[in-house]
């Protein structure tokens, strides 16, 4: 498998299936990952927090609240506590059951088929040591050429870089966002540059290239916009359907 990194500098665009195929099955657990598999994604981007026990876990927000059946903060609780949740049947009854994967769960079902965008979940100028914790997880699954850090917190791609410097980073933000933060990204030079995809047009792509950085965007659904992205050049487009948005670039022609 080639790595990320030589992917990124391919003349096509990846398409990377946004917490897996996530408008078909339950976002961020196993079943979504494995469909954007099936539907042909080269890569899968997920969310990790880090549990009360030191476990590495795949939820969307700070809380369980929205996506399982329990309350709470997931940084308050265990992965047996997490792992008693269903993540399943707030989508659909047929998924009922499913529950929360870990980073080992992950790899273990598609870490030799796909790249994976692991956005690190963090608001603390200081670290829970989840940072420390992916970087070991990452090199005991010899993932290092396969995976790529994302974090809207420049303090924890820092921490991150500190702990694994030969894995990617990039840097996540909103339109309003990266103004404020830029100082905290000096010297740091993430390899990559993950704005949100209204953001981006020529100007931006040029900008980017100077800076030697692939431009990674989130989260396109809309199959002309994807094909607008591929024609500026956008590296990877991240999608909850894989499958639609695979078949429009290949009509295309990326």
């Amino acid at each position: 498998m080639t790595t990320l990194l030589e992917a990124l500098k391919q003349d096509r665009t990846l398409i990377f299936g946004h917490r897996g195929a996530s408008a078909y099955a339950p976002m961020n657990t196993i079943p979504a990952f494995e469909l954007a598999a099936e539907q042909g994604a080269d890569g899968i981007e997920l969310d990790v927090h880090l549990t009360t026990d030191g476990e590495i876990v795949i939820v969307h927000d700070f809380t369980v609240d929205a996506s399982t059946d329990g309350e709470g903060c997931v940084a308050e609780m265990s992965l047996a506590q997490l792992k008693a949740l269903d993540a399943g049947s707030w989508f659909d009854d047929r998924f009922t059951g499913t529950r929360i994967p870990t980073l080992d769960d992950v790899f273990a079902a598609v870490g030799e088929k796909l790249y994976i965008n692991i956005e690190i979940k963090s608001a603390s100028l200081r670290s829970n040591g989840v940072e420390q914790a992916v970087a070991q997880k990452v090199a005991q699954f010899d993932m290092q050429e396969r995976v790529l850090i994302s974090s809207f917190n420049p303090f924890a791609l820092r921490r991150f870089r500190k702990a694994a410097p030969e894995i990617p980073i990039g840097f996540l933000h909103h339109p309003n966002y990266y103004p404020r933060l830029r100082y905290a990204l000096i010297g740091l030079k993430p390899q990559a540059d993950h704005p949100f995809h209204e953001v981006i047009d020529e100007a931006y792509m040029n900008k980017a290239r100077q800076r030697h950085q692939a431009v990674n965007t989130w989260t396109v659904n809309d199959t002309t916009r994807a094909i607008e992205l591929r024609e500026l050049g956008v590296n990877v487009v991240m999608t909850d359907y894989p499958d639609v948005i695979k078949t429009a670039l290949s009509e295309y022609g990326a």
